[in-house]
């Protein structure tokens, strides 16, 4: 165990804040179960694989565009463009093509999109350090972010960020960020604290970007952005708000869970003992997390030889926070970034095509009049019973057949979720199936074998090589 000096220690290293720095600052690669690692593992994998699938998107293109214009030129790799930016541009930029299509992992209790913000901040901040970093160093401050992004989200009583219209990955991200940045910076805790700090006061995101704005995609990567600079600030002496999780007046759970009863316990509770990247769930479609049940009970109906001709009308029960986030009577022209977002459209794309893939969202399927015609017949609704936090993925579905059927569909939480988590191996079969969709099944041999090694890499800069070459563009129109 690190012995700290009084100048190290955070304000209050019995409060919340200060054991969770203290947590930071002393985690070692061997206090990890190793099952925990190998998951973190193949998290770090579906992370990779969703950047280089988002890296050229017309939106992830235009964004690369307008940043590197700001910043310039840098030496920290822009993923699949063969360039480099500054670090914050990086991250940024690294978020965002994670975050690009909506293909990559979310937490179940605590919603937020892990990779989107730990990934690009390890990039940009080993490129900043100016030593060799070990696999093994790497893969533990990645860690760290998995586990300090989901804890200050339960503390929000998580999902209750959507129901109130707050992108809430993006309020927790910089949080997690932070972390990892703050441990490869091998920060002491009293730093660590001024980094979170920091990181706190650099919370937002407004879910109403969800609609029809590129920003959507960008939100985890300004958070993953934010949360460097943080550690940055904190590691040049630059203080932070110290205690930022006890603060009454100000402090970020008092701030952002005003009238909603924070718990901070809850960051720490069972901290280093139960692991909260377990509860990481891995997307098996290429849509927003809370349509993929509907998805299933749609995908279900069709096994059942249900055809978009024989509906009369689809009625679909979700969660408050599910109905809040999903739903909306989408209008012409309806833009790809909604599609993704609603029940409504990924319902019937599952039903009419029998997948929620990158072809359910061209510009061509977006529009198509068999999709608009069955979308007419749909409504979603709010059902109460499923708001608890072991239901909140329980989705009904009843359909109205033409012929005066009805038949009724239920499922407790989607595939890929916490009730049908995607297994180690389902991880790897989906990154090879989305490398084969941009032809770069050689290279990401390569990459999978350095990520799945990566506890006996003992320098990552050879995995930062391979994906920094350019990759071909999806053909996604916008």
């Amino acid at each position: 165990m690190t012995t700290y000096s009084p100048a190290e220690q955070p304000t209050d290293a019995a409060g919340v804040t200060g054991r969770l720095a203290t947590w930071v600052a002393g985690l070692q690669h061997d206090d990890v179960p190793q099952p925990v690692r190998e998951r973190a593992r193949h998290l770090v994998l579906d992370g990779l694989i969703c950047a280089l699938v988002g890296a050229r998107l017309p939106w992830s293109e235009r964004a690369v565009d307008a940043v590197v214009a700001l910043e310039g030129k840098g030496d920290v790799p822009v993923i699949g463009w063969g360039l480099t930016t500054s670090g914050p541009a990086a991250c940024l930029l690294n978020g965002t093509f994670i975050q690009g299509f909506e293909l990559d992992d979310y937490h179940v209790r605590a919603p937020l999109h892990s990779n989107s913000l730990v990934v690009p901040s390890a990039l940009s901040t080993i490129s900043a350090l100016g030593r060799t970093v070990s696999g093994k160093e790497t893969l533990t401050a990645l860690i760290a972010g998995y586990e300090v992004g989901p804890r200050v989200g339960l503390a929000l009583h998580g999902a209750e960020m959507l129901s109130r219209g707050w992108h809430s990955g993006a309020v927790f991200g910089t949080h997690a960020s932070a972390a990892t940045s703050a441990r490869l910076r091998r920060l002491d805790p009293a730093r660590i604290e001024d980094a979170l700090g920091l990181a706190g006061t650099q919370s937002a995101g407004l879910m109403a970007a969800q609609y029809e704005a590129m920003s959507k995609r960008m939100h985890h990567g300004f958070s993953s952005r934010n949360g460097l600079y943080a550690a940055a600030l904190a590691e040049a002496g630059y203080t932070g708000i110290k205690r930022v999780y006890e603060r009454e007046y100000g402090g970020f759970l008092a701030t952002f869970g005003e009238g909603h009863d924070p718990r901070a316990d809850l960051i720490v509770d069972a901290l280093g003992g139960e692991w909260a990247l377990l509860d990481t769930g891995v997307k098996a479609y290429a849509a927003m997390a809370a349509t993929h049940a509907p998805i299933d009970c749609a995908l279900e109906a069709r096994s059942r030889g249900i055809a978009g001709g024989d509906v009369e009308s689809i009625s679909v029960e979700v969660s408050h926070a599910a109905y809040h986030h999903g739903w909306w009577r989408p209008e012409r022209p309806l833009e790809t970034i909604g599609a993704q977002m609603n029940i409504g459209y990924a319902v019937c794309v599952a039903l009419l095509d029998g997948q929620v893939l990158a072809e359910q969202f061209t510009h061509d399927r977006v529009g198509a009049d068999d999709v608009w015609s069955l979308l007419d017949r749909v409504d979603v609704h709010h059902c109460p019973a499923f708001d608890g936090p072991e239901d909140r993925f329980r989705t009904r579905m009843v359909i109205a057949l033409r012929s005066g059927e009805s038949v009724e569909i239920e499922v407790a939480g989607p595939l890929g979720g916490p009730t049908r988590p995607l297994s180690n191996a389902d991880v790897v079969a989906k990154a090879r199936r989305l490398a084969a969709s941009i032809d770069i099944v050689d290279r990401w041999a390569r990459i999978e074998d350095l990520v799945l090694g990566l506890d006996s890499l003992s320098d990552v800069s050879v995995l930062i090589a391979e994906l920094t070459a350019p990759v071909p563009a999806l053909p996604i129109a916008l």
